[in-house]
C-alpha cells in the first residue's frame, strides 16, 4: 500500500511539474522598450541602460554574428595601463611615429576588442601616423565569438567598471593629450561617454550607431562636437531615438552632424552579414575628413 503511494505521490507531482512549464512556455515573450521609453522611462544611466535591454535575446538577433577575420602586417601591441582603483586595464596600442600629444581612442562593438576592431585601429595607424592609436579593451581580454558569450560579457561588464578602463585610457595618454573618440555599436555609446569623461581634453567624437546620451546635464558638459553615421533601419538606435539625440544637443547648445544611411545595425563592419558597403565608404570618407580637420588644427 505504501508502495502505491508513493508511486500515486510520484506521478502526481511530474503532472504538476510538466504542467508549470507548459504554463511558463505559454507565457509571452517580453515586450520591446518603445522609442520613447528609451528617452523618458529610464531614470538610470543610459550605460545601464544599454547593459538593461542590450543583453536580450531579442536585441542578440539584430547582431549577426561576425565571420572571422585574419589580421595581417600588424604594428600594433597589446599593453597595460593603471585604472584610478589600482586595477589594470589593456588596450591595443600603435605609437604615433612622433611626438605628439594627440590620441584617437577606438572602442569595440558588443563583441570585444576582436581582429575586425584591432584592424580599424591599424588602418587609421596608417591614415594618421603621428598620431597615437588606443583600441580600449572593454571586456578585460575576453571576445566573444556568438551571440550568447556576447551577452555574458556585456552582462559581467558593470557601467563602473567600464568608467574605470576609460579613465585609465585618459590616464595613460597624459593631462596634455587630445584625445579623440569613435567606437561602433557599443563602442559608439562609449565613443561619447568617453568623450564626457575626457572633459576638456575632449576634441572631437565619432559615434557609429551608437546609443546617445539623453541627459541634458551631462550634454551641457560636452567638450567637443560630435559626427554621428547611423542606419535608417537600424532598431536601436532606431530614426526616432537619433532624432531626439539631435534635439537635446541642439538644447545643450552643442554641435552634431548625424548622417543617416538606408542601411541596418553594424552596417560598417565588414565581417557582419548587414554590411553595407557604399555606406560604409562613405561614412569612413566623413570620418577621415572629420579626423584630419581636427588635427591640422592641434
Amino acid at each position: 500500500m505504501k508502495i502505491i503511494f508513493r508511486f500515486l505521490s510520484v506521478v502526481f507531482i511530474a503532472f504538476g511539474l510538466a504542467a508549470s512549464i507548459q504554463a511558463f512556455q505559454k507565457q509571452p515573450p517580453a515586450a520591446t522598450l518603445t522609442p520613447g521609453c528609451y528617452v523618458s522611462c529610464f531614470n538610470t544611466q543610459v550605460t545601464e541602460q544599454f547593459r538593461t535591454h542590450d543583453v536580450t535575446a531579442e536585441f542578440a538577433q539584430w547582431h549577426p554574428t561576425p565571420t572571422a577575420l585574419v589580421l595581417e602586417n600588424t604594428t600594433g601591441k597589446t599593453i597595460t595601463y593603471a585604472t584610478p582603483s589600482g586595477t589594470t586595464a589593456q588596450g591595443y596600442y600603435i605609437e604615433a611615429q612622433k611626438k605628439s600629444n594627440n590620441y584617437i581612442f577606438v572602442i569595440q562593438e558588443w563583441w570585444g576588442l576582436n581582429n575586425h576592431i584591432k584592424n580599424e585601429a591599424e588602418k587609421l595607424a596608417k591614415e594618421f601616423p603621428n598620431t597615437h592609436i588606443l583600441a580600449i579593451d572593454m571586456y578585460d581580454g575576453k571576445v566573444a565569438a556568438t551571440r550568447d558569450s556576447a551577452m555574458v560579457y556585456m552582462r559581467a561588464a558593470t557601467s563602473d567598471r567600464l568608467q574605470e578602463i576609460v579613465k585609465g585610457a585618459i590616464g595613460f595618454a597624459g593631462a596634455k593629450a587630445n584625445i579623440y573618440t569613435i567606437g561602433w555599436c557599443f563602442g559608439g555609446m562609449w565613443s561619447l561617454q568617453t568623450a564626457l569623461l575626457a572633459g576638456k581634453q575632449a576634441k572631437g567624437c565619432i559615434m557609429y550607431y551608437g546609443r546617445p546620451e539623453n541627459d541634458l546635464a551631462k550634454l551641457q558638459q560636452l567638450n567637443c562636437d560630435v559626427i554621428g553615421f547611423f542606419g535608417a533601419n537600424d532598431q536601436m538606435p532606431n530614426t526616432t531615438v537619433v532624432k531626439q539625440f539631435q534635439e537635446n544637443m541642439a538644447t545643450a547648445g552643442k554641435q552634431l552632424v548625424a548622417h543617416s544611411y538606408p542601411a541596418g545595425h553594424g552596417f560598417a563592419n565588414p565581417s557582419n552579414p548587414n554590411f553595407n558597403k557604399e555606406a560604409t565608404e562613405d561614412a569612413y570618407a566623413k570620418t577621415l575628413a572629420y579626423l584630419r580637420e581636427k588635427l591640422a588644427a592641434k
